[in-house]
């Protein structure tokens, strides 16, 4: 396997350049998008996300979203808190083993789950507005090649 050349150099680096700097202000940019769009819903950006794990059915419980998501339990403890004290979701003691609290959705957190899918979609298509499915494909691609490279550091 060949190695990738060296993109960048620490005597020519600008910040305005780097791909970290620009995914940055790209995760930035749409979070507070998202922010302005979920308001009528009474959601933050990252308040979304467990509603839409869970309806999704690809976590169950508070430390499932804690590695989906990429915060510390602590950090998914206070955002379930707000989400709970919404009225979003409840929390459930496993009958198989007490020690595991699952998470469910309420009948009003469903709605409101039901709902995101709509426009995150909506949000996304905007931002690739202008690329062909081949480039989109592509920038998946390269995105997931990335994050790959950077699980070979752990």
């Amino acid at each position: 396997m060949s190695k990738t050349p060296g993109f960048y150099q620490a005597n020519t680096y600008r910040i305005n350049d780097s791909i970290g700097y620009l995914v940055s202000r790209l995760t930035q940019t749409l979070g507070r998008e998202i922010d302005r769009r979920m308001v009528d819903l009474g959601l933050t950006d990252a308040q979304w996300k467990p509603l839409l794990l869970l309806q999704q059915g690809a976590c169950a419980t508070a430390a499932d979203i804690s590695r989906m998501v990429g915060l510390d339990t602590g950090a998914v403890t206070r955002l379930l808190d707000r989400v709970e004290s919404k009225g979003l979701i409840r929390r459930v003691r496993s009958a198989a083993d007490r020690r595991v609290v699952n998470l469910e959705l309420t009948a009003e957190g469903r709605r409101v789950a039901d709902e995101v899918p709509g426009i995150i979609s909506g949000l996304a298509n905007q931002f690739l507005e202008g690329f062909s499915e081949e480039e989109y494909l592509q920038f998946k691609d390269y995105l997931n090649r990335a994050l790959d490279n950077l699980g070979q550091l752990d």
